[in-house]
């Protein structure tokens, strides 16, 4: 079969060896040879001779890779030149990532994690609403003119809830409502009433919320046209898509759904650090979500569009990767932009810290225990110090460990999430723990990771230290905050989460400054990860609370013990 392309000086052909048909093609008058490429060329002048050939021995329609790559350095992102009025200051570079959003609308934020999409989408959404009546502006160098942005639908998966709902609080002071069952018909009507105008579900329950039936075939299938969506979906002015790679396969019900609900907004942002997790195919359903396949490729048809993107870039079977260079130049002129933090890192300060606040996925069995908690507190407070001292103190640690294990437990989904999120993007993670199970539960998921905890011999914590530094394939290791909290150094990762609290703010230092030391070359980004409307909220004010005074390092644990019982005691009594 012959593979045929146009260039400047004729037809260049390939094809697998045939001496029957390099006999033919060396009768042609004017044909050449390229040693290098083994490719022949025959001049345009011969084009009925080649149609001859084409029917005898077939053609290889996938000519569109073959196309030399045509790559356009894009514009240098504009910085962010008008004021917006937000509750936290943007970094100079998601201040860019704004003003880039603001130019091009329907867009992918693919900066690295822990560059701070969600702010940035906020922001960007705060942005066009404050200058949505002010006609157009001037953003670098391009009139840009700002629509409505409100109200907006954010989805994203069910453990980053949450985080949503307060990064818009902490980023605009706005109001954000999680779609729930008990508003599943009146939500809306929180928007009109000025409650919320900020609306957040999760990927799974999209048909609950906004499709009101599907139209499926003989074999159960169906396509995005069958689908019959609530007509609620066409009040929504901006839609955010978190996670936006979850969406690569666009024969899912959920990516369908997402399509039919981002369908003609005045803003689509989608989140994701690996747009790409395996080939190019993968970003078609996101930029459909998007509504920017044809922009990218140039071509109105949509099915045509489809077409040329499946060969151009993906080899016409889906499976291969090509001209990338003119992939990403397209993107990035047109709907796309991404971040390393190694180039932003100037900006960054040397430590950053964030809460994620998780729903727990061991609610019942933590009601029972936080009960059994309370009712022995009550106990607790009618002691004299001196019989605290001697047998209820100890008793009432253990029953508090009983509920931070609860939640731990409670929390595995969402750390399973961010670790994914994080080793996709190429980097490496440093977890802490506390409780044995909970290490073990880690490392059962991910065998590839190594761990520091305190039954290990110290031959056996210094090979994995020395796996996690200098092997690029080890890119988790689990540390007991007792065993691995100090003396250690893991500065192969910039990243650290913490499943599980110490006592002391000063426990919570050692364990970052892993990390965070002389040979860390990036800014260190430090996770904690509470569960919501659990002890994990009380323990962290706390160290919050020590973290703020002269004494830090010099506070005993003791008092901090003390501390989260009193307050434990004044939250249940106040009830």
């Amino acid at each position: 079969m012959l593979t045929v392309y146009e260039k400047h000086n004729g037809y260049e052909i390939e094809f697998p060896y045939n001496p029957h048909l390099i006999e033919k093609v060396k009768a042609i008058p004017g044909r050449s040879f390229n040693y290098l490429k083994k490719s022949w060329t025959i001049p345009f002048s011969q084009k009925d001779e080649l149609e001859r050939l084409k029917k005898q021995y077939g053609v290889n329609e996938n000519v569109a890779v073959k196309a030399p790559e045509q790559v356009i350095a894009p514009a240098e992102m504009p910085d962010l030149n008008i004021e917006i009025p937000l509750k936290r200051p943007l970094f100079p570079f998601q201040g860019k990532g704004v003003s880039q959003g603001l130019i091009y609308k329907r867009f992918i934020n693919g900066d690295q994690p822990g560059l701070g999409k969600t702010t940035q989408g906020v922001a960007t959404v705060i942005a066009a609403d404050h200058y949505k009546d002010s006609g157009p502006i001037m953003i670098g160098n391009t009139e840009v003119n700002t629509l409505p942005s409100f109200p907006v639908l954010v989805i994203c998966p069910s453990t980053l809830k949450e985080n949503w709902k307060r990064e818009w609080e902490i980023v605009a002071g706005v109001k954000a409502m999680i779609l729930n069952d008990s508003v599943k018909t009146t939500w809306d009507k929180y928007y009109n009433a000025g409650i919320a105008k900020v609306f957040i579900v999760n990927y799974e329950s999209l048909k609950k919320y906004f499709v009101v039936g599907i139209d499926k075939n003989k074999y159960g299938s169906f396509k995005l046209k069958n689908v019959r969506f609530n007509e609620k979906i066409n009040m929504f002015n901006t839609v955010i898509v978190d996670e936006l790679h979850k969406c690569k396969d666009g024969t899912t019900q959920q990516s369908k759904f997402v399509m039919g609900i981002a369908r003609g907004k005045n803003y689509v942002i989608g989140l994701t650090g690996t747009p790409v997790v395996n080939k190019p195919k993968d970003l078609i359903s996101q930029l459909f979500i998007i509504d920017r396949l044809n922009d990218v490729t140039g071509i109105d048809d949509t099915k045509s569009s489809y077409k040329f993107f499946m060969e151009r870039y993906c080899g016409g079977n889906g499976q291969g990767a090509f001209n990338l260079k003119e992939l990403n130049s397209k993107l990035s002129n047109v709907c796309f932009f991404q971040r390393q933090k190694k180039e932003v890192l100037k900006e960054l300060p040397d430590k950053m810290r964030q809460i994620i606040l998780s729903d727990i996925t061991t609610r019942k069995e933590y009601n029972e225990a936080i009960s059994d908690l309370a009712n022995y507190l009550k106990e607790f407070r009618k002691k004299t110090e001196i019989e605290v001292q001697k047998s209820m103190m100890g008793e009432v640690m253990v029953r508090i460990g009983v509920c931070k294990n609860i939640s731990a437990r409670g929390k595995l989904n969402e750390i399973f999430e961010y670790i994914d999120e994080v080793t996709e993007s190429g980097e490496k993670v440093v977890v802490f723990i506390h409780q044995k199970e909970i290490a073990v539960k880690i490392l059962e998921r991910y065998p590839q990771s190594v761990s520091v905890r305190g039954d290990d011999s110290m031959e056996q914590r210094q090979n994995s230290i020395d796996k996690f530094q200098n092997n690029s394939k080890t890119n988790i290791i689990v540390c007991s905050i007792k065993a691995a909290g100090v003396g250690i150094t893991l500065t192969a990762s910039s990243r650290v989460a913490f499943v599980e609290l110490p006592w002391h703010p000063a426990d919570c230092d050692q364990c970052e400054d892993r990390c965070h030391r002389i040979g860390q070359k990036d800014s260190v980004q430090v996770t904690y990860f509470l569960g919501k409307d659990t002890i994990d909220e009380r323990i962290y004010e706390i160290i919050e609370e020590k973290r703020k005074i002269s004494d830090t390092i010099t506070g005993t644990t003791d008092s901090v013990q003390r501390e989260i019982i009193e307050k434990l005691f004044n939250l249940f009594t106040n009830k």
